[in-house]
């Protein structure tokens, strides 16, 4: 199983979803802070990270970018409520997924599952598209011969965009190909995560020249 980093400040919760991560097999580190949350990330180097908004001192959203300035770890928000402020504010400071408090233990074990699962190595094959190379039995993404650094979603959404050129991916598609999510309301995954991706691949971010969105419909990668 994996080594999770809980960041809550409820002790409670923080027990609870503890004690139910390690039912699952999991191996749990706990900080009730976030400046507590990035030394213990700096320290223990989880496989992925499971961090509440609402902290005291540093907030979650701050906590989530500093912990993105140390390493690639896949990070899953915790929020009270399942508002787009808090949600889309999450993924633009670099989070992954976000499941709505109360968490319910199963729904919050299946999101660990599912981001951990993106870190399989696909069959032997590597490809080049322009100034990318993409290995996807060695999960790794180059852009002018240097290796781009990429969390295991973001790995993810390039892997599945690109193994066929030219094909328009609808965003519940995609959500159901990365996230395993089979609901249409969290597009925002999506987008939030297509942003980041341009924003490490493309030369020009604004005016991309490998994933293009196709309106009302979706995402294409591939030359213009």
């Amino acid at each position: 199983m994996a080594t999770v980093l809980l960041v809550e400040d409820d002790p409670s919760v923080r027990e609870g979803l503890g004690l139910a991560l390690r039912r699952q097999g999991h191996e749990v580190r706990a900080a009730g802070t976030g400046e507590e949350g990035v030394e213990k990330l700096r320290e223990s180097r989880p496989d992925i990270v499971v961090l509440d908004i609402m902290l005291p001192g540093i907030d979650g959203f701050e906590t989530c970018r500093r912990m993105r300035t140390h390493a690639e770890v896949p990070i899953i928000m915790l929020t009270a409520r399942g508002d787009d402020f808090d949600v889309v504010a999450g993924l633009e400071a670099g989070a992954d997924d976000y499941v709505v408090k109360p968490v319910e233990p199963r729904v919050l074990e299946a999101r660990i599952r599912a981001v951990l699962r993106r870190t399989v190595a696909e069959p032997s094959s590597v490809e080049r598209h322009g100034s990318l190379l993409i290995d996807r039995a060695g999960l790794q993404v180059l852009k002018n011969d240097v290796k781009v650094a990429l969390t295991p979603t973001e790995l993810k959404l390039l892997l599945e965009l690109s193994r066929t050129p030219g094909r328009v991916l609808t965003r519940q598609q995609i959500l159901e190909a990365v996230w395993e999510h089979d609901y249409l309301g969290d597009s925002r995954l999506v987008d939030a995560c297509v942003q980041r991706l341009r924003a490490k691949i493309e030369d020009v971010p604004s005016d991309p020249g490998h994933i293009h969105t196709v309106r009302g419909f979706g995402y294409r990668f591939g030359p213009r």
